[in-house]
């Protein structure tokens, strides 16, 4: 299959626009344009052609159309040995798809059949073009990615096609048949991983196998939850006799009597040892009570005959106390009156010398106010000077980054320029020895020997022959780029205000020079008035302020400073005086405080003590009686301890006849309880039993046990078939692994002279599953192919493709090998020989190079093709 003719309208960037690469041949076909131009479009247009259902909507199909919409046409005219036809896709809104034969003008297929025939074109038998010698752009096709598999069977069925039935069955497509048969049987039973395929054969038996052995350990468990229950059903019974004996019984309610009447007992005499002891306790009480009583009386006697002596002796202290500190208050309050009279004396002394002081300072400093007032006018004057170099150097300073792009601009310009000086053609004559006539161009005689650019039109005038015009036939807006860049030059000069570059540079130098002006005179200002201008004005106000009483103010500073020392040396004797009768007076006064509370609190006690024995001639009576109660209490306590005594000597063991009754009747529960029990899990097993005996459990389980080693048996055939064909699988990849050698010698031996073009040494190793490029050898080296640089492995995927191209046509089905940017990151030595490979492999096949690198593919040659419009005819 050869392409003559691609059309597409209303794809991407061609909104409501028609496009056409026509003229289409054998050999190689370039079509160089810059970015944008539509060329991986046309790619994707054609990809989509051949390998998009109309009906579809997937990604690639949503990406063909345009931003505002529409529906995507595209058209491809093809040449194969039958004919020439058109194929022609419409997507989205709309969708067809036809085929017309171009010899007759009859449409062979449209629809499903339409789609049917182009997908005979591209992978019927083995030709499958696209995967293999189609190259996307960025895409080399060596990457390290899931693979469509179709691709990698178009690979091995061509070199099976060309090849030959190496070995009969070793290397060639009967191998290829045999391993797809076991891998269709072992995939039938197992998954890639060599676990059980869902919905398969092996995994049903697998579950057949765990069904019935669920139901087998679900079976068995019942008939040993059987057997369990007998048995236990048999102790029940056993243990429910025992229970159940009458005498037993009676036993247990005598003994339940017995410890009932003991218990009475013994809580009837702890209840009348418990009152003894409450009485006993109140009797001790009592005792106690009123020997305190009596005890308190005697001690405070006592204590008020010892608190009348030291009330006498703590009155005799206070006054004494009180004298101190009298005395040592009229020391202080006398230091006090010398303070304040040498503190008056010295203030007076001390004003006297600030006066003088600052008299001296005030005629000093109107000595020195001329000479600030000369620093401010100067100062003033370099600010009014700062302020004019600030506003103008604000007037000539250029924006930031104004030059560099105003050259930058320049540049582009003059680049430009040069390029398009270069991109015009030009004339040049050589005129015949000894010819008088000479040609007029554009109205001037042309000389012998001068060259002259063509920039639109050059008119020759030929005598004796006519006029020539020559045009340049330059693209539309071919200078566009050079406008725009002087039209942005015009706008940045308007913007800061020059009319070139150099007046750009002159305005630059000027501000430079300006805003050095104007950091000298910062400089200077600073230096001059370094706390500012505010602070010098604010000082030449305050010394112009200055009375003039201080400047007529005269005395003797010495003389005053020696009387401001006598007056300190005064001041600090009569305070140290002063401190000397301070503490006195604190003392005397601390000793007056406590003598004072030690006589208060002595007459308060007194007092209490006093008042709680009452009248003074009544105490011995008092006294009597107290000592009384205290006997008769005594004797009390006596009697009631000796009856306590008697109760606890004869008191049966409470606890322990409570424990007993709490024994017995506990025992007779236990019983009641236990036999209770027995009868409700007799029930039970009873009824278990019954149960599972009409169920026929045991029967049932010896079923599921037959059935379990049944489905045993079926799992391990099957077992044993997904191992006998692993192990075939096996052999027969080693068998084919063995033979792959002389298997890829068809491709390696198309790809060595395309090699030896670009490499001197250098030899490939295709990997078995993918038939790509796995590792190169060069220099002794291997290397992996993911390791190469980016050149290196898109001209290996080139040239592989070409290879594979070659066997396509050898094969009788040659196919377009077609390349977009696919030689973007080769240098210029090996880019000229890969377009040699490119010639080479073109002598009997056809290769459609789309490139944006527009000078270095000038080199290619071949078939130059161009993108025009076109206008489709919608149907």
């Amino acid at each position: 299959m050869k392409i003559a003719a691609l059309r597409l309208y209303n794809v991407k960037r061609f909104a409501r626009r028609g496009v056409a690469i026509e003229g289409i041949g054998d050999g190689v076909n370039v079509l160089c344009a810059a970015n944008e131009h539509g060329k991986s479009t046309s790619f994707d247009a054609l990809h989509a052609l051949f390998f998009q259902s109309h009906m579809g909507l997937p990604r690639d199909v949503r990406r063909l159309q345009p931003y505002s919409g529409g529906n995507p046409l595209v058209e491809a005219d093809i040449l194969v040995p039958e004919g020439r036809f058109r194929l022609t896709k419409q997507f989205i809104g709309g969708r067809r798809a036809t085929v017309t034969d171009l010899g007759t003008g009859r449409l062979v297929a449209q629809a499903d059949e339409a789609e049917r025939f182009i997908a005979g074109l591209i992978r019927g038998g083995t030709a499958g073009p696209a995967g293999l010698l189609w190259v996307r752009q960025g895409n080399t096709g060596l990457e390290k990615r899931k693979e469509d598999e179709d691709e990698r069977q178009v690979r091995e069925s061509l070199l099976t096609s060309v090849q030959g039935e190496v070995e009969a069955i070793t290397g060639g497509r009967r191998m290829s048949q045999i391993i797809e048969a076991c891998n269709a049987e072992l995939g039938a039973l197992v998954t890639a991983t060599g676990k059980p395929k869902a919905g398969g054969p092996y995994a049903a038996a697998i579950e057949e196998l765990e069904r019935f052995t669920g139901e087998e350990v679900r079976l068995k468990a019942e008939v040993d939850a059987l057997r369990e229950a007998l048995d236990q059903r048999t102790g029940v019974l056993k243990r429910l006799t025992e229970c159940e004996n009458a005498d037993d019984k009676t036993a247990r309610r005598s003994a339940i009597a017995e410890a009932e009447a003991a218990f009475e007992v013994a809580k009837n005499h702890a209840e009348s040892l418990k009152a003894a002891r409450a009485e006993t306790a109140l009797a001790r009480s009592r005792f106690e009570a009123a020997g305190r009583d009596f005890r308190a009386f005697r001690e405070a006697l006592e204590r008020v005959t010892v608190l009348q002596q030291e009330r006498e002796t703590a009155r005799e202290r206070r006054d004494a106390t009180q004298h101190r500190r009298n005395a040592a208050s009229r020391a202080v309050e006398e230091a006090r009156a010398e303070v304040e009279a040498a503190e008056s004396e010295e203030r007076r002394a001390g004003e006297l010398l600030s006066a003088l002081d600052a008299a001296q300072k005030a005629r000093q400093a109107a000595l020195e106010l001329d000479a600030l007032r000369q620093r401010l006018e100067r100062a003033e004057a370099i600010r009014t000077r700062e302020e004019e170099c600030e506003a103008e150097l604000a007037s000539i300073t250029l924006p930031a980054g104004s030059i560099k792009r105003l050259q930058a601009l320049e540049l582009d310009i003059a680049r430009l320029r040069a390029a398009e000086e270069a991109g015009r053609p030009s004339l040049r004559i050589a005129y015949a020895p000894g010819s008088q006539t000479r040609v007029i161009i554009d109205g001037q005689e042309w000389p012998d020997g001068d060259e002259r650019m063509v920039r639109d039109v050059a008119r020759l005038d030929l005598p004796g022959i006519g006029t020539l015009s020559v045009h340049a036939n330059r693209p539309v807006d071919a200078d566009g780029a050079l406008k725009r860049a002087e039209q942005a030059r015009a706008t940045l000069l308007a913007e800061i205000g020059v009319s070139s570059l150099d007046d750009a540079h002159r305005r630059q130098e000027a501000a430079t020079a300006k805003a050095a002006e104007l950091d000298q005179l910062r400089f200077e200002k600073k230096h001059l008035v370094p706390e500012g201008l505010k602070a010098l004005r604010e000082e030449i106000s305050r010394r112009a302020a200055l009375p003039e009483a201080l400047l007529e103010l005269t005395g003797d500073p010495q003389e005053v400073r020696e009387l401001l020392a006598r007056a300190a040396q005064r001041v600090g004797a009569a305070r140290n005086r002063a401190h000397e009768a301070q503490p006195e007076r604190e003392r005397a006064i601390d000793a007056l405080m406590s003598a004072q509370a030690s006589l208060a609190a002595i007459e308060s006690e007194l007092s209490r003590l006093e008042a709680s024995l009452g009248p003074e001639g009544e105490r011995q009576t008092r006294e009597a009686g107290l000592a009384a109660a205290f006997a008769e209490m005594e004797a009390e306590l006596r009697s009631r301890e000796t009856r306590s005594q008697v109760l606890e000597a004869r008191a049966p063991d409470l606890v322990t006849a409570e424990a007993v009754l709490r024994r017995v009747k506990s025992v007779d529960e236990a019983a009641n309880r236990q036999e209770a029990q027995l009868r409700v899990t007799l029930a039970g097993l009873t009824g278990q039993i019954r149960t599972r005996a009409d169920d026929a459990v045991e029967e049932a389980w010896r079923e599921a046990r037959e059935a379990r080693e049944a489905a045993a048996s079926r799992v391990s055939a099957f077992e044993t078939e997904v191992a006998v064909l692993g192990r075939l699988r096996e052999a027969l990849q080693a068998s084919r692994s063995a033979a792959r050698d002389l298997y890829l010698q068809p491709v390696l031996a198309e790809l060595r002279p395309l090699l030896h073009l670009l490499f001197d040494d250098i030899s490939i190793v295709f990997d078995e599953k993918t038939l790509l490029p796995q590792t190169i050898r060069r220099n002794g080296q291997d290397e992996e192919v993911d390791r190469l640089s980016g050149g290196m492995r898109e001209q290996l995927s080139v040239l592989t493709r070409l290879a594979f191209a070659r066997l396509l046509a050898q094969d009788g089905r040659p196919a377009p090998v077609i390349l977009d940017d696919a030689l973007v990151y080769s240098d210029d030595d090996r880019i000229e020989r890969m377009f040699n490979a490119l010639h080479r492999q073109a002598l009997s096949q056809q290769i459609i190079v789309f490139s944006c690198r527009q000078r270095a593919f000038a080199r290619l040659g071949g078939n130059v093709l161009h993108m025009t419009d076109w206008e489709p005819t919608l149907g």
